[in-house]
């Protein structure tokens, strides 16, 4: 296997991110105490964390496993590159939404974040694919 180190660092940082979404949702649901732990109003802060850790825990298992594959099939830089981009538009993604004031609202973070997601996304199956 050919991981080197900013591949490794980007995989852990997305971890980690993922995780911290996560325990924002625990902290958002203790802050609500026994009060409604299913929101369905796009502003409600629980709601959004909820989103973001879900949007963010759909993303990141899949770019992680592509990088791996790509690290394994291919020492090029391309791959360093990828990874580095796969940390900022998951990490843009998420303080989009999170920074959002509604679920329903439309922000630009949260756009670039999502549309980072299918490039790099897409960059990394095909990269992956080519590298065979």
């Amino acid at each position: 296997m050919n991981l080197d180190a900013i591949t490794v660092v980007c995989i852990a940082l997305m971890g980690i991110l993922l995780f911290l979404l996560g325990a924002n949702v625990s902290r958002q649901r203790a802050i609500r105490g026994a009060g409604n732990q299913l929101p369905t109003d796009p502003s409600d802060r629980l709601l959004i964390a909820i989103r973001a850790h879900g949007n963010a825990a759909e993303y990141i298992p899949t770019m992680i496993v592509l990088l791996l594959v790509c690290s394994a099939l291919s020492g090029s830089w391309v791959v360093d590159v990828l990874a580095i981009a796969a940390v900022v538009v998951r990490t843009v993604h998420a303080v989009g939404m999170l920074t959002a004031s509604s679920l329903a609202a439309y922000g630009p973070f949260r756009g670039i974040g999502a549309m980072g997601t299918y490039v790099v996304g897409v960059a990394l199956g095909v990269t992956a694919i080519v590298t065979i």
